[in-house]
């Protein structure tokens, strides 16, 4: 998963996120990585629109979300 994140904090992309949180709930965010360090990420979430610290073994899985360009006709 950390060779994910790297990837993607690398590609500056966004990402959508499955995690597990402090309660045990699975939560799905977007976010953008900003920092890895250690067993943790900083990322903007953009559910909350702030920072947030993940750990990264709560981490379920990572989709890169793809935007597509529009067509001018």
């Amino acid at each position: 998963m950390k060779e994910q994140l790297i990837k993607a904090m690398h590609r500056h992309q966004i990402v959508h996120m499955m995690y597990i949180a402090k309660s045990g709930a699975i939560t799905k965010r977007r976010v953008k990585i900003i920092h890895i360090k250690g067993d943790s990420f900083t990322a903007f979430c953009f559910t909350r629109l702030a920072k947030r610290t993940f750990r990264i073994n709560n981490v379920l899985a990572l989709l890169p979300i793809l935007q597509r360009e529009s067509e001018v006709i």
